[in-house]
């Protein structure tokens, strides 16, 4: 029995020690995992933007996109014609800010629908294609763009910040940096939204000036004449069909 008993008692033993045994062997080091990140003009080939340059250049003009889309087209404009159209009917929160914005975003996606086209043919697609290269994409993208904004820019405002910034006068379109036309742009754009706003208003002015005379010859000066004008307003409004009016006004401006 004894003899039976040793090899039992040393594979106990074994099985005893061994969880032991293992547990005190150094663990093998994991090797960190190899990330290479490289930015390339082109592809291996030279056919083509390398697809991480790409996505590089979309994030960053991802991020400039609101300032593009408040200096370079026509979103300043119609949103300041279609907030001043409201102020003049008298409604200081309806249609609410949103709804104006949102407006104004798909009116100016539909004005400048031709010119975002252009920019595709002429600047993106062939550079992506690997026709041309990034500052040759880079300027034959941005002239449609120049073009839309010097056709809806006043000289005046050109010749204002050229002679402010100390240059010569342009000859013509080419000879315009951009440093300059966009702010004559937006200059250009304010102007003629203020004179739109003008134009509405002065019909809305009218129906207050009748109505509050009216209610001061009845003896009605307790009553505001806002709320009794506000109701004309809205009729003058409809029957003339105005929005109608306003979009087809502003889509023409172009």
């Amino acid at each position: 029995m004894t003899r039976r008993a040793i090899p039992l008692l040393m594979l106990a033993a074994t099985l005893i020690l061994l969880p032991g045994i293992a547990s005190a062997a150094p663990a093998p080091t994991p090797s960190p995992p190899s990330i290479d990140i490289q930015i390339n003009g082109t592809n291996p080939d030279g056919s083509r933007p390398a697809s991480s340059l790409v996505i590089v250049l979309g994030l960053t003009l991802m991020s400039v996109a609101p300032a593009l889309l408040l200096l370079c087209t026509c979103f300043t404009k119609v949103f300041m014609v279609l907030g001043i159209t409201r102020n003049a009917l008298g409604l200081t929160s309806m249609p609410p800010n949103q709804v104006l914005a949102g407006l104004a975003l798909f009116l100016s996606m539909f004005i400048m629908g031709p010119t975002v086209s252009a920019i595709n043919d002429q600047g993106v697609q062939p550079y992506l294609k690997g026709d041309k290269t990034q500052s040759q994409a880079f300027k034959d993208g941005v002239e449609p763009l120049r073009e839309f904004m010097y056709g809806a820019t006043r000289p005046d405002e050109v010749a204002l910040l050229t002679k402010v910034a100390g240059q010569k006068k342009p000859a013509n379109i080419e000879a315009v940096p951009l440093t300059t036309l966009v702010p004559a742009f937006v200059l250009s754009e304010l102007r003629a939204a203020f004179i739109i706003g003008f134009v509405i208003f002065i019909p809305f002015l009218i129906i207050d000036l009748v109505v509050s005379a009216s209610l001061m010859s009845l003896g009605m000066m307790m009553l505001p004449p806002v709320t009794v004008a506000l109701p004309f307003k809205l009729l003058l409004f409809v029957l003339v069909n105005g929005w109608a009016l306003i979009i087809t006004a502003l889509v023409g401006s172009y």
